[in-house]
């Protein structure tokens, strides 16, 4: 009876170990290389699958989803004979789980060695400067020679990106000291920029005062001789309405005379040539004004 317990007890063990071996779930986006006798039988799906117990065996397990691999600093030498660090990040996928896991044997060691490879190929036909500002170029070159290379093993580089390149400190320092001159040059630039620019318009501004105080001159001016034009034509209106003869004329002259002399530029006077006669009649005018009788006052008769 009690061997026959010990049987049955063996009997159940091998039957759980049987269940266990013969069932495996295998995670979302992850697939199960399954191998019979040491060799490739099928690739386990998402879910639950049943194996051969004892026969099958699940190999390898892959991940399908996309994986980021990020490489330490690799020194790079440039064209022009100078060392960068460079340290990138890979982002691939794999998408044929039997060739990732027969076709080579580290699929991630292989991509980090051919992505130095690839960089100092790269980098190596380019000088410093070419280097820091063609980022984009070297990382789509990078893609397409790591992307062309790894497809035989099942797997797609969706992108590649350089994190940092690093020229020697020796470098570092110099580009330091031509940036700030440069930024010292364009400061200089911009303030110059700025004087002339507010010289201009200082000028400009001056310009248009002056225009402006010209006008207002000219505006006064024609104001001035359009009054003294009117201020003659009434004058002259008044005097040819009076009827002046030629006896008031030349006391109006002789009055004037005296202001003609007042000013310093005058050197030479224009005397009419019947001036004397007119001297004359006015003082004959004078002579006879002088010699009539006195008007009478009030009560008196004339004789």
């Amino acid at each position: 009876m009690t061997a026959f317990l010990i049987v049955l007890a063996l009997v159940a063990l091998l039957v759980i170990v049987t269940l266990v071996k013969s069932v495996r779930v295998v995670q979302q986006q992850t697939v199960g290389i399954v191998e019979r006798f040491g060799k490739f039988k099928t690739g386990l799906q998402p879910g639950l699958n049943l194996l051969t117990p004892f026969v099958d065996k699940v190999r390898y397990t892959i991940d399908m989803r996309e994986q980021v691999v990020a490489f330490p600093p690799q020194g790079v030498i440039t064209e022009d004979n100078l060392m960068v660090s460079i340290d990138s990040v890979i982002y691939f996928q794999v998408n044929d789980p039997v060739r990732a896991t027969y076709e080579i044997s580290n699929y991630i060691q292989a991509i980090e060695q051919l992505t130095m490879t690839t960089l100092r190929n790269i980098i190596g036909g380019m000088d410093l400067e070419q280097t820091l500002t063609s980022r984009e170029e070297i990382n789509e070159k990078l893609r397409y020679v790591l992307d062309e290379a790894t497809g035989k093993w099942g797997i797609r580089v969706n992108r590649v990106e350089l994190k940092a390149i690093d020229p020697p400190a020796s470098i570092q320092d110099s580009m330091e000291k031509q940036m700030r001159a440069d930024r010292d040059k364009r400061a200089s630039i911009l303030q110059a920029e700025g004087q002339r620019q507010s010289s201009i318009l200082q000028a400009e501004g001056e310009k248009q005062a002056a225009i402006l105080r010209a006008e207002g001159q000219r505006q006064a001016t024609m104001l001035q001789a359009e009054g003294q034009a009117k201020a003659i034509e009434t004058v002259f209106q008044a005097i040819h309405d009076g009827k002046p003869d030629a006896e008031l004329l030349a006391y109006q002259y002789l009055q004037t005379l005296p202001l003609i002399a007042q000013g310093e530029a005058n050197k030479v006077w224009i005397i009419p040539s019947d001036l004397q006669q007119a001297v004359g009649r006015v003082a004959g005018a004078v002579k006879d004004l002088a010699a009539a009788p006195p008007a009478p006052t009030d009560g008196q008769k004339p004789e």
